[in-house]
């Protein structure tokens, strides 16, 4: 449509719209994103792969990342070539498995201490709980010290402000986050407010010389490689600001999943609680476990692939691009679809079908990972936080399935919808003890 492209489709049903490109079209499909710009939907997993991996150098990140960048700031997550190289460098002592190490014990409180307030009997609406405790999780591991209960509660409602509002502002057109809207007024006083926090919490952290041992205290020792100076409080807050709308969401969405799955195939559940039982026994989950549990490994790979978090990511062509036998022209943006593609019967047996199991084929695995299976992506743009987010879905399972059950009305189907991230739509489950 004029002035909208395919924004009706997209705000309708968006994932329906993708998914049946798959069945109708062939390797590339053009829709239209933004007047007068193309978008190709890349469908063919070996194109998708070149896109990310031999292409990935040469291509910017494209209209969802840049759009990120323009509302959050420049980070790793948005910047492209060699600037995201350098940032990556900088912010990988974070995401170190040392580091990670130390944040396991925090995980595991917030877990707890979420637990603490179900009340066994009543309905739990799992999303929203699962959002709670991501923000906590991710808001204690990188402000450990550095906020007061009352500003870490204030930044924990700002920040379900700006993720709610990210996605929306990727899908609709420019023109729209200029009205005088009331959720654009929300929006850009959320982002400008959680802004505020984080650079005066970098202040004041500076100004005493502590080292609290949260990820803010890590930021604040990195150093810019081309200048030798500490990073500013300005990037520093760009940093934690898109790795929090990047990474609560989608941890938030794969934790909810693995619960309704788990709720709807009680063996599962049986046989991940038989191998807590035996390799922790009466105790509590440590890193060292995390290696230990292999078929609760299994589940959120499975969960990773059957509802995966990402419904549009995208790149966009620098000059003329060869992609498999096209040539595609500069300013082109590409975009595939994680979870169309997890979900093509050509590629997995039975999509549809929760199957944890389908793993242990080593030839079916080895099959999926180089091409179909692309849980945090690949190439140089991989996801940073890979290893923190699978710390922190092992870590919250492990603690929720040992503390309660959680129950499902008979016959209840939950359908997937996309805003920033594709989640439940609604996810009503009863709290039992275990």
């Amino acid at each position: 449509m004029p002035l909208l492209g395919h924004a009706i489709q997209l705000l309708r049903d968006n994932l329906g719209f993708i998914a049946s490109l798959r069945t109708r079209y062939g390797p590339l499909v053009e829709i239209t994103l933004q007047p007068g710009t193309r978008t190709l939907i890349v469908q063919d997993p070996a194109l998708v792969r070149t896109m990310l991996t031999d292409l990935g150098p040469s291509l910017d990140k494209g209209r969802f990342f840049e759009k990120m960048g323009q509302l959050l700031g420049d980070s790793v997550v948005t910047a492209a070539g060699q600037e995201h190289v350098r940032k990556r460098r900088q912010l990988q002592p974070a995401f170190a498995p040392p580091e990670i190490a130390r944040y396991v014990d925090t995980m595991r409180a917030e877990t707890d201490a979420v637990v603490d307030d179900w009340t066994p009997g009543r309905p739990l609406d799992v999303r929203e709980a699962m959002v709670g405790l991501s923000l906590d999780m991710l808001a204690k591991t990188v402000f450990s010290g550095s906020l007061d209960e009352t500003t870490f509660r204030r930044l924990r409602a700002d920040l379900s402000v700006v993720m709610n509002g990210v996605g929306a502002r990727v899908m609709l057109p420019d023109w729209f986050e200029r009205l005088p809207l009331p959720v654009n007024r929300r929006f850009l006083a959320a982002r400008d407010a959680v802004r505020a926090t984080v650079e005066r919490a970098v202040g004041e952290l500076e100004a005493s010389g502590h080292d609290t041992g949260d990820m803010l205290s890590l930021l604040l020792r990195t150093t810019d490689e081309e200048t030798g100076r500490p990073l500013s409080g300005h990037q520093i807050c760009s940093e934690i600001l898109t790795l929090a709308v990047a990474g609560t969401e989608t941890t938030a969405s794969v934790l909810s999943w693995v619960l309704y799955e788990l709720a709807r195939h009680p063996g599962v559940e049986r046989r991940v609680l038989a191998e807590l039982d035996e390799v922790l026994g009466g105790r509590p989950i440590t890193f060292g476990d995390l290696t230990r549990l292999p078929y609760l490994d299994r589940v959120v790979q499975e969960t990773l692939r059957l509802h995966h978090t990402g419904w549009l990511v995208t790149r966009r062509t620098v000059t003329e691009t060869r992609l498999g036998q096209w040539s595609v022209p500069a300013g082109t943006e590409l975009a595939y679809c994680q979870h169309a593609l997890h979900r093509d019967p050509a590629l997995f047996p039975a999509p549809e079908h929760f199957d944890p199991d389908r793993w242990l084929d080593d030839s079916q695995a080895r099959a999926y990972t180089p091409q179909a299976f692309l849980p945090f992506g690949a190439g140089r743009h991989k996801c940073i936080g890979e290893r923190f987010a699978l710390t922190e879905l092992v870590t919250a399972v492990a603690t929720i399935l040992r503390r309660v059950r959680l129950e499902l009305a008979p016959g209840r189907t939950v359908r997937p919808v996309a805003r920033a991230t594709v989640r439940p739509r609604t996810l009503l489950m009863t709290v039992r003890r275990r």
